[in-house]
């Protein structure tokens, strides 16, 4: 294992702190994956300076961000549908399941890895906190 490589759960010593863990971080990859694409499918890619996404999905990429960034199971979590801390307003929730409805099956072509590492990820079962 390379010095500035992770073991799950762990953190190598003298690490940047504020950089989340590998899980996380293609979590966080993923979720803006599928917001982007939803957002050039179906909004018609309106562009916004950071991004290039329309004001609605800069707002709920944004709030899926800071959602992650405080999940109480932190590397452990599984999957936001299957945990049963529902961390997200209703509201918001509904728009990210549309995202998933329409990117999770075009994934499979478009970005193949993530895809299956999110599969993967959803058979994660909840930690006990």
């Amino acid at each position: 294992m390379r010095e500035d490589e992770e073991t799950p759960g762990t953190r190598v010593s003298g690490a940047d702190d504020s950089r989340p863990p590998r899980r996380l971080a293609r979590e966080e990859r993923t979720i803006a994956t599928m917001v982007g694409m939803y957002c050039r499918d179906v909004h018609g890619g309106r562009s916004r300076e950071s991004e290039g996404l329309c004001e609605e999905c800069a707002a709920l990429l944004a709030y899926a961000r800071a959602r992650l960034a405080r999940c109480p199971y932190g590397i452990d979590k599984p999957s936001c549908a299957k945990c049963t801390t529902h961390c997200y307003k209703p509201a918001m929730r509904e728009q990210v399941r549309a995202v998933m409805r329409h990117a999770g099956p075009r994934m499979v072509m478009e970005h193949p890895l993530l895809a299956a590492a999110h599969l993967k990820d959803g058979r994660r079962k909840t930690p006990s906190r």
